[in-house]
């Protein structure tokens, strides 16, 4: 059984093996149709395999000790003998190569740990182009048998939706006594919270994570909760001395506790993986529409009028666009 037949994938991943885990992860990030074509059939079939894990999603602000707390965290989950995998998105990885790889060095107890598994992301591609990879990693790694995907946004912006979009529980890590503490995060991030952690509350900065977490609690009141079953707490926590983290980890449990009881988190996830195709419907038509010979001829010479305001952008669209439809 070789690397080009499916069940190498299949058993490998099903049996636990880290080793054909990677190997398969590599498959899917890889562009090449031969290889994503295997990939697509690799996850279709581990498919019934997936969705037993918690999918936890985290962002936080620059500064904030992500890494840290994501060690502190999974470390503890560890212990309680529960299999983690840590994801990244980050499509920043294009230009930079990302700071995850940064990251994975500085997770130095976890990465090491026997029930955990760090995966950096790819580099390369757009932002949709590495959150479609790391949704069919999440199913992977759960196929393999981890109980909860940490799925970690390294870029800012964008990023955060589309981590929100693929995770059960979304948590967003504050700094206290950073100045005005409520300038420090659009408010389209904290709506998308299912809980608030004020990190480093521990030493001289206990008094000042208080007072944040009150300014965050009056904040998230005055926001419109996603679901009625769920008003998202602010917590205080430090990843250096784990205080908090324990509570933490409880109030996520709670958290699918209450909407699997009333149905909301397999709503929820039947809501992503709907929102999953659309997403690569676009991904897909993008790629066509580049790839067509036609369109390749004429790009440069209809952007060029376009910029020289001898054609309007619609009637450019328009003239490509129908290059296409007449590729018969």
């Amino acid at each position: 059984m070789g690397e080009s037949d499916p069940e190498f994938y299949i058993d490998g991943v099903l049996a636990g093996n880290r080793r054909i885990l990677a190997k398969t992860i590599t498959l899917i990030e890889s562009a090449h149709p031969a290889h994503r074509q295997l990939g697509h059939t690799v996850v279709d079939r581990l498919l019934p395999e997936t969705g037993k894990a918690i999918r936890l999603g985290i962002t936080g602000v620059p500064g904030v000790g992500k890494s840290t707390f994501i060690e502190s965290f999974g470390t503890m989950l560890v212990e309680k003998e529960l299999q983690v995998a840590v994801l990244a998105v980050d499509p920043s990885s294009t230009r930079s190569g990302g700071s995850i790889m940064a990251d994975k060095t500085r997770m130095e107890r976890l990465s090491i740990a026997p029930g955990a598994f760090i995966r950096p992301s790819p580099s390369g591609g757009t932002l949709g182009g590495v959150a479609r990879m790391t949704r069919e990693t999440l199913l992977v790694c759960e196929a393999a048998g981890f109980n909860v995907v940490l799925v970690e946004t390294v870029g800012v912006g964008q990023s955060e939706t589309t981590v929100a979009s693929m995770v059960d529980f979304f948590l967003v890590l504050m700094l206290a006594g950073a100045g005005d503490e409520l300038q420090g995060i659009k408010k389209g991030v904290l709506e998308l919270a299912d809980a608030v952690a004020i990190n480093k509350a521990d030493g001289d900065n206990m008094e000042k994570a208080e007072k944040a977490r009150r300014s965050y609690e009056m904040a998230l009141h005055l926001l419109n909760p996603a679901t009625p079953t769920w008003s998202p707490p602010v917590l205080a926590c430090s990843a250096l001395t784990l205080s908090g983290v324990d509570t933490l980890w409880e109030t996520i449990q709670d958290h699918r506790r209450r909407l699997s009881a009333t149905g909301e988190l397999d709503e929820k996830r039947r809501r992503q993986a709907l929102a999953w195709m659309w997403s690569r419907i676009e991904d897909g038509l993008k790629e066509r529409f580049f790839g067509n010979h036609r369109v390749k001829a004429r790009l440069r010479e209809i952007e060029a009028s376009v910029e020289r305001g001898d054609l309007s952008p619609t009637a450019g669209a328009e003239k490509l666009l129908f290059l296409l439809d007449n590729d018969r």
